[in-house]
């Protein structure tokens, strides 16, 4: 009994409204809202392995699911600047424990228009990190890895044995 009380009284009240009140109306304000949370999302990255590590010129490029609905800021981090002998970094004698690699990344980024990005990073840099910024812009179209070997280090060549290294990219909205 009180809903439809209620509803009564809502109608008889908007009942006197009349089209003269109206006719001198010139503007009026209407607020709408809404919002799209903030996201950023990178598909899984297989690891690399390049296998003989003394053959010139190696490479390795891999695309990326990667999209970002807010502008943002990418870091680039190496544990170590450098594929590492897994057992002696510093290598042995004459042998040298150390490859050092570039690392670079090339993104398509909208601002609205589509401009395509590109940084190149060297190992040795990458331990304090490396920054890569969408400049304002988003990215919706994934992105592309390459990682290029340097040579490596040791007046006799490298130390025979298993190299790594682990790479970290970090991903934040601006």
């Amino acid at each position: 009994m009180g809903w439809t009380r209620f509803a009564f009284l809502t109608l008889i009240i908007a009942a006197p409204v009349s089209a003269e009140q109206i006719d001198n109306a010139q503007s009026f304000d209407l607020a709408v809202k809404g919002s799209i949370p903030q996201h950023c999302s990178m598909g899984s990255i297989a690891n690399i392995d390049f296998g003989n590590l003394e053959r010139k010129g190696l490479r390795a490029e891999t695309p990326v699911a990667f999209n970002c609905n807010v502008p943002f800021n990418m870091r680039i981090k190496s544990a170590n600047g450098a594929l590492i002998h897994t057992v002696m970094p510093s290598g042995q004698g004459p042998y040298g424990g150390s490859v050092p690699y570039s690392i670079g990344v090339t993104m398509p980024v909208r601002y609205p228009s589509t401009r395509v990005l590109q940084r190149s990073f060297d190992s040795r840099n990458l331990q304090s990190g490396g920054d890569f910024s969408s400049n304002g812009g988003i990215a919706t179209d994934g992105m592309t890895l390459r990682v290029e070997i340097g040579n490596g280090t040791g007046e006799a060549g490298l130390l025979a044995g298993d190299y790594s290294e682990t790479i970290t990219i970090t991903v934040s909205p601006l």
